[in-house]
């Protein structure tokens, strides 16, 4: 009787454990159909954490995409740029269209106005005659004169340096030569013919010309410096010793010196012979 009892008693207990699990299970059901889970499902804040972590996944998803492009881009540059696929000679190499450089034609340009030019300097067709100004009054002028003047040095080549602002005799010689009131300087002359300003000489230096017509001109020692007048081209008048007068004996009175410039000045006897 007694086993019976304790028999029952575990069945009862097993039971109430059911029936109790069921109950539970029973009330989470009935609570999760109730409308107030679906209110909070149906929240906004859900709601935007849902489209945020979608949109997040779909935006990585995107830039997983462009990775993969650019992957694929370089993959197929490597490929092409391959000495096996550059060696194969199925694929046909661009033509290339061979064109005159510009030096070759400002060469013959530069060659025939040279040789045709109507222009001439009478008693200078041993000489390379620049005219050009040593005042700094405009930097633009002094600066191509000045451009000019190293050119020809580099060349080891004598100029004849004509300075107008030396002497005025020059400026008026510049001016009956190119038949012009007004002339830029620097002006070039070479074996007597006429050249052209800085930006020719310029110009004929890059392209090598410049050094083709100089070819037949005597070369200095590198570092030459004229001793008498240091390269300046002019000296004080010995006559005068640059003060543009001189006194007459027969007349007792001082006169004006013939032998200099306005500036009381002669061409270097050593270097302008």
């Amino acid at each position: 009787m007694a086993e019976m009892e304790d028999s029952k008693a575990k069945s009862s207990s097993g039971s109430f454990f059911f029936n109790r699990s069921f109950t539970m299970n029973s009330t989470a059901a009935a609570e999760s159909n109730s409308p107030k889970f679906h209110l909070l499902l149906n929240s906004p804040s859900s709601l935007n954490r849902a489209a945020s972590i979608s949109r997040f996944y779909n935006s990585f998803d995107s830039v997983k995409g462009k990775v993969k492009k650019l992957c694929d881009l370089f993959e197929s540059a490597k490929s092409s740029s391959s000495p096996s696929n550059l060696a194969s000679p199925k694929e046909t190499s661009p033509k290339v269209v061979l064109r005159p450089s510009k030096s070759i034609a400002y060469s013959s340009s530069f060659s025939l106005s040279f040789n045709n030019s109507p222009i001439r300097l009478p008693g200078t067709e041993d000489r390379i005659v620049v005219y050009l100004t040593s005042l700094r009054g405009i930097r633009r002028t002094y600066e191509d004169c000045y451009a000019v003047k190293m050119i020809f040095r580099g060349f080891r080549i004598w100029v004849d340096e004509r300075d107008i602002s030396m002497d005025a005799a020059y400026k008026k010689e510049l001016q009956s030569v190119l038949k012009e009131k007004t002339v830029s300087l620097p002006q070039v002359f070479i074996k007597g013919k006429y050249v052209g300003g800085a930006d020719v000489i310029k110009s004929m230096f890059e392209v090598g010309e410049l050094a083709k017509i100089l070819d037949g001109f005597p070369r200095r020692q590198p570092g030459f410096v004229c001793q008498g007048c240091g390269d300046v081209r002019f000296v004080p008048c010995w006559n005068c010793s640059g003060s543009r007068k001189v006194f007459d004996e027969d007349e007792e009175l001082p006169k004006r010196c013939l032998e200099c410039n306005e500036n009381g000045l002669i061409r270097c006897p050593d270097c302008c012979s």
